[in-house]
């Protein structure tokens, strides 16, 4: 036999060929794992994200119930009760009294806030004792500490009894994979999608801690 004839044995019908599969493989992976990647990644960075929301809430509730006992983490903060505005002819009140008892028993501070960047005594050692629960990517900036004032607590004369907010804020979470590219590759159109997005702000509020009853207690 020629080896033009054996070339002709060895060759397969053309009725093979139409139900041949083999390759098609390829072109289904490259189709399918830039999605799998996505939903991989996808799924590792979002709970990245729930883990570290969990435990800034748990450094904000922390923080909150350690600034209410300790003195305030920002400078200006009053440190009593001042008497209100009275109009004219009318007496005083006694101090003692309730600054929830009437209008103007006690004077309205303003608001003071400041971040535990200050660097008090008060605002080192509670970023000391929370840093461990913050984002990684967190630092003493974005710990902000707000001192209120309500006319339900406290009394005239007596010791500010403010409401003390801390704030996790002005944080942006960045994502360790590139989701974006990986969005693009499956055919999602995400050029634009942005390396990082807000972090959600919390927030916690609690009443300040004074044991003192005043006489309208």
């Amino acid at each position: 036999m020629t080896g033009i004839a054996k070339r002709m044995a060895h060759r397969r019908p053309a009725s093979s060929l139409i139900g041949d599969e083999s390759g098609t493989a390829l072109p289904e992976l490259a189709f399918v794992l830039p999605l799998f990647l996505l939903l991989l990644f996808g799924l590792i960075d979002f709970g990245r994200m729930g883990y570290e929301f969990v435990m800034a809430n748990k450094a904000t509730d922390l923080a909150a119930r350690l600034a209410v006992t300790l003195p305030p983490a920002c400078t200006g903060v009053a440190t009593e009760n001042a008497p209100g505005v009275v109009a004219v002819g009318t007496a005083p009140p006694r101090f003692g009294t309730g600054c929830a008892s009437g209008a103007s028993i006690c004077a309205a501070p303003a608001t003071v806030t400041c971040t535990a960047a200050v660097g008090s005594a008060t605002a080192t050692e509670i970023w000391t004792r929370v840093e461990q629960l913050m984002p990684s990517y967190a630092g003493p900036e974005n710990l902000k500490f707000s001192y209120s004032y309500d006319a339900k607590l406290g009394f005239l004369g007596g010791p500010y009894v403010p409401v003390v907010t801390v704030e996790i804020a002005a944080l942006n979470f960045h994502f360790a994979s590139p989701l974006g590219a990986l969005a693009t590759l499956a055919g999602g159109g995400w050029e634009g999608f942005a390396a990082s997005i807000p972090f959600p702000t919390i927030s916690v509020s609690l009443p300040g801690e004074d044991l003192a009853q005043g006489e309208a207690g």
